[in-house]
């Protein structure tokens, strides 16, 4: 199998001599919801996260890190990003903010580094997955390294679906 070519998440893990893994999932089928991606993968889907991208207001976006199984409780994220409210980001607006497309979107090296919170659930776990800022493309990276290079806090952000 050829080598994956190295993305720009890719790139600043390389340079902060941080250890992570690329693995690939086959995304023909159009399933890239995390869920899916975990089970390609064969991963626990509490430890494999999904980024999302919200806004407190014009220009002022936020991203939130939480497991793929997982939603974005806006009331706890707008509290942990300190601001009064937060929405999400259309996702029409998202390769324009982060650099980044539906499916592909990696907390690390976006366009601009954008405040970023974490749930505090990675903590569970020595490794969790993340996109490596292309479908079909994950980076398995200790949570301290993700924390560290985005400059994140850590907050609880996760409702279970539905609540």
């Amino acid at each position: 199998m050829p080598s994956q070519p190295k993305t720009n998440a890719c790139r600043l893990l390389d340079k902060a001599k941080a250890p992570y893994r690329l693995l690939t999932y086959d995304h023909s089928d159009g399933q890239i919801d995390g869920p899916s991606v975990a089970a390609k993968m064969g991963q626990d889907p509490a430890q494999v996260f999904k980024t999302l991208v919200a806004q407190a207001g014009p220009g002022d976006y936020r991203v939130f890190v939480l497991p793929c199984c997982r939603e974005l409780d806006l009331k706890a994220a707008a509290r942990a990003a300190g601001v009064k409210a937060v929405q999400m980001l259309p996702l029409k607006e998202l390769t324009k903010v982060t650099g980044y497309i539906r499916g592909g979107c990696s907390p690390l090296a976006m366009k601009k580094q954008y405040p970023t919170v974490v749930d505090q659930s990675c903590r569970n776990f020595r490794w969790i997955y993340v996109s490596a800022g292309k479908v079909g493309l994950q980076l398995e990276a200790e949570p301290q390294t993700l924390i560290q290079l985005t400059g994140a806090s850590l907050a609880d952000i996760a409702a279970e679906k539905g609540e």
